[in-house]
This record gives structure tokens, C-alpha cells and sequence, in this order.
């Protein structure tokens, strides 16, 4: 991890630059798909959501005991309904760069144009886009 300035315009020029933003969104599609059939499944995709523990730590809701762990299954795989576009039970990678995507431009637009101290992870978008501003500026 490490601690970076960014801002909504960093990650918005990240996600406008196709081959950068693709690039990145398709090696994170590679890592996902553990059997290498082009399309990732409800298991593939909620081994990575479930291990960010995006729902159950940022949002409190493991130590609020608010939801019980069938809940918190649903929850996940409403959130992989979001990227199976079709309703075809897998995602491909057409579907899962149109979702990271909105992800992305939402979390732009949630930064505003106000720089902002943020801890990313190692290899993470956010990473890479504001790898990819530092490089450009140099």
C-alpha cells in the first residue's frame, strides 16, 4: 500500500485512455478467470469481492450484526448481477469493462476535482491511474 494525491480528473483520464484502462481492467479479468474460460462465475467473482470484505468491513456490517451470512450472500451476488449485464450467469470481459467503468467514473466523480491524501493498494486501479498521471507528468 502506499499513500497518493489524486483527484476525480486522475482517474477520469485513466478510464478515457481505452488501452490503459483496458489493459488493466483485463489483467484483473485474467486473475479472476482461476479456470481460464473467458468468463468469470458467480464463485470466481465472489472469492475476490468476499476477500476485499467490501460489504462486511467498509460498511460495518459484520461488527453491526445487522446481516446474517445468507444476507451478505445475497448482497454479493447482487453485486455480480451489476457486472452479468445479460443475466447469463457469467460474466465476460466485454460486461465486466463496461461495469469497472461505472465503477471507475463513479468513483471520479465521487473524488470531485478537490485533490484528496488517499492509501491505495499495490496494482489496484486507483494505483495504476495515478501511476500513469505521474508518468505523464514527468
Amino acid at each position: 500500500m502506499s499513500v497518493e494525491i489524486l483527484d476525480g480528473r486522475t482517474v477520469q483520464s485513466f478510464v478515457e485512455d481505452e488501452g490503459a484502462f483496458n489493459a488493466s481492467v483485463d489483467g484483473r479479468f485474467a486473475a479472476l478467470d482461476t479456470n481460464h474460460d473467458g468468463l468469470l462465475s458467480y464463485p470466481e467473482m465472489a472469492s475476490e469481492l468476499m476477500s476485499l470484505r467490501v460489504l462486511d468491513k467498509h460498511f460495518g456490517v459484520d461488527e453491526a450484526g445487522v446481516l446474517g451470512p445468507d444476507e451478505l450472500t445475497g448482497l454479493y451476488r447482487g453485486m455480480f448481477a451489476r457486472f452479468d449485464r445479460d443475466g447469463d450467469g457469467a460474466v465476460d470481459k466485454e460486461e465486466f469493462r463496461a461495469e469497472m467503468k461505472e465503477v471507475m467514473l463513479a468513483v471520479a466523480s465521487g473524488l470531485g476535482f478537490l485533490p484528496v491524501q488517499m492509501v491505495v493498494e499495490e496494482g489496484s486501479f486507483l494505483k495504476v491511474a495515478v501511476d500513469r498521471e505521474l508518468a505523464r507528468a514527468a
